[in-house]
């Protein structure tokens, strides 16, 4: 997931969740083509940062633990950040969300308690289809109850940890939400459980399971790259093995489609560059120039409304 995506998608249902509608207020001109010029469209976030101020203010006010707490308020953080846009400043979408996190660590409990019942309907899902599957006992369903109730806790916990973790940026949160899977762990959860047929069956579907995700992984990574620059076969079938080797889920036993050839090595150096090595010098520089257009892009729509992109921003991140 890109920046530019979190900055309209992530970030907007986080702070929104916080400040009653904070994020929704300062990001609702974040789309390309706002009107007016760079000083009015200053004024108009100047604008909302205070009406924010003021809501957080009143939150402020009304939760114990943020009057006992030291320190740089929620209001403050806001307050610089309109002085540093007025000014001329750089002011980046993980400046705003960090200036909200004091207030979200005081609602860290909430954010636990919500994503713990947006995983319960799941977990419940999958517990009822794996004890059709495969036969559970009364004992056993209850004991698979119990692992994925105790793996959604440790989940939200590890969400709160990073909502509330000095230093943590836009990417950090989308990149775990992206990693994020309720069934992880339940392979070895399943081979203490089952035995026999059963878990010869469980591990057949779960390996089935995991090359469809890498097939996907692999596919959308060929398209996208072929889109932009146009692979031969041979350049296909190299992309395909890179991304399909990198994936998570990758077993060398897993029987994948559109592979020519045998997956070669994990890459060294990171998937992406891999990628580009297999690229020829007219390809590489069509890339190049795309991905110049698209920062260009991103750079345009997000002056538009006073902010900056951060220093590492990609807009091929995600390429894989």
């Amino acid at each position: 997931m890109s920046a530019q995506s979190s900055i309209r998608s992530l970030l907007p249902l986080v702070i929104g969740l916080a400040v009653g509608g904070l994020g929704v207020s300062l990001f609702r001109q974040s789309l390309p083509g706002a009107p007016g010029s760079p000083e009015e469209r200053a004024n108009k976030l100047e604008l909302e940062l205070k009406r924010a101020n003021n809501r957080i203010a009143a939150l402020e006010d009304d939760t114990p633990a943020a009057r006992r707490r030291p320190g740089r308020t929620v209001k403050d953080g806001l307050r610089n950040i309109g002085e540093d846009i007025r000014d001329g400043r750089p002011v980046t979408p993980d400046d705003i969300f960090r200036a909200t996190q004091p207030l979200l660590r005081d609602l860290a409990p909430l954010f636990d308690r919500m994503r713990v019942r947006e995983q319960q309907a799941m977990t419940e899902s999958m517990t009822g289809e794996l004890a059709r599957k495969y036969n559970l006992t009364p004992t056993q369903q209850a004991d698979l109850a119990k692992w994925f109730e105790a793996k959604a806790e440790e989940n939200a916990k590890r969400w709160t940890d990073l909502i509330t973790r000095e230093g943590t940026g836009l990417e950090d949160m989308a990149r775990a939400a992206r990693d994020s899977r309720p069934d992880d762990g339940l392979d070895e959860f399943m081979n203490r459980t089952l035995s026999g047929d059963k878990l010869t069956e469980f591990k057949t579907e779960r390996l089935a399971q995991r090359a469809e995700r890498v097939q996907q992984t692999a596919d959308r990574a060929v398209a996208r790259l072929d889109g932009m620059v146009g692979l031969d076969d041979a350049q296909r079938d190299q992309v395909f093995g890179i991304a399909a080797r990198s994936s998570r889920d990758y077993d060398p036993g897993m029987k994948l489609e559109g592979i020519g050839g045998d997956i070669g090595a994990t890459p060294v150096g990171g998937v992406q560059q891999a990628m580009l090595e297999v690229l020829r010098p007219e390809q590489r520089a069509a890339y190049d120039a795309e991905r110049q257009q698209r920062y260009d892009k991103a750079a345009k729509d997000a002056a538009a409304i006073g902010l900056s992109l951060p220093p590492d921003w990609d807009p091929f991140d995600d390429l894989h």
